[in-house]
């Protein structure tokens, strides 16, 4: 999959996003290592702390349906659903992604007009705590 379509199911999935509160839409495309992909999008709660972020859904929605091994994800976010910058994940979203991928997961941080950024997950999440950490 190119990333320029894997870019653009993030944006399209922003529009799912349930933000009452801070108006801040965020959607994610998580791509597989098979292939298949899986979109979420930020879910508030106005308790806060139950609040869902894009990236978290869409991985738990894959994990739920069977998948271990991802590639890549893309990430946009935007007050009112306007893309001005890029929106980088959460440390929680970068510790799930973290329980999952390695040092190699690839993230892109989508902007407007076809802009994107690529980080490594060893980038965005050094010394990662993980599993094997516990071995």
């Amino acid at each position: 999959m190119k990333v320029e379509e894997l870019n653009a199911m993030a944006v399209e999935a922003m529009g799912h996003a349930y933000v009452p509160y801070s108006g801040f839409q965020v959607g994610a495309a998580l791509l597989c290592a098979d292939g298949s992909v899986y979109c979420g999008c930020n879910i508030e709660n106005a308790a806060f702390s139950p609040t869902n972020c894009a990236e978290r859904t869409a991985f738990f929605k894959a994990v739920y349906d069977g998948h271990r091994e991802f590639t890549a994800i893309a990430v946009c976010g935007g007050k009112n659903g306007v893309l001005t910058g890029i929106a980088a994940p959460c440390g929680v979203c970068r510790q799930v992604m973290r329980e999952f991928c390695a040092d190699d997961f690839l993230i892109y941080l989508v902007g407007p007009d076809g802009y994107y950024e690529t980080r490594t997950l060893a980038q965005l999440l050094p010394d990662g705590f993980s599993g094997k950490d516990l071995e």
